[in-house]
């Protein structure tokens, strides 16, 4: 017999979790981090059957399941796709808010990627506008070794 629970007002607990692990990026992903990193670089990796140039780059093809073995070096220079401004501050948002988070798609790439905008003023932001990364002192083999992109 189940107990009638409908007149029960839900209790919501607001929590955090913390749960250290460690993982390896694979092949694709080392390489990628390591150029960030040792090179203040941003490679990319070249389908050979349809020619999409992925950043981050993939190990294989979405589009036809090729894999992918030829890298080569993107931007520096991109242009925003798209963009969004986070207003309220949460957790997984490290810096204060605002904070502009754009679609980046780097000179050479046939996609974009993720990153925050380094803008004093959100309001500045705007699709079609050129970037360029601005990378951290202090790499350490993450995608935070771009701090951010910047206007160019």
């Amino acid at each position: 017999m189940c107990a009638d629970l409908s007149g029960i007002e839900p209790v919501i607990y607001k929590s955090g979790i913390n749960v250290p692990y460690h993982w390896w990026a694979g092949d694709t992903a080392s390489a990628f981090l390591t150029a960030l990193r040792d090179r203040q670089t941003i490679t990319a990796i070249k389908c050979g059957s349809c020619g999409m140039v992925f950043v981050p780059p993939r190990k294989t093809c979405p589009q036809c399941f090729t894999p992918n073995t030829q890298w080569l070096e993107v931007g520096p220079l991109g242009t925003v796709t798209a963009f969004t401004v986070a207003r309220k501050q949460l957790a997984a948002i490290k810096d204060t808010v605002p904070v502009v988070f754009a679609l980046v798609k780097l000179d050479g790439a046939s996609t974009s990627m993720l990153h925050k905008l380094l803008l004093q003023n959100p309001s500045l932001a705007k699709a079609g506008m050129r970037v360029k990364p601005r990378f951290a002192q202090d790499r350490t083999g993450t995608i935070l070794d771009i701090q951010g992109f910047e206007p160019a």
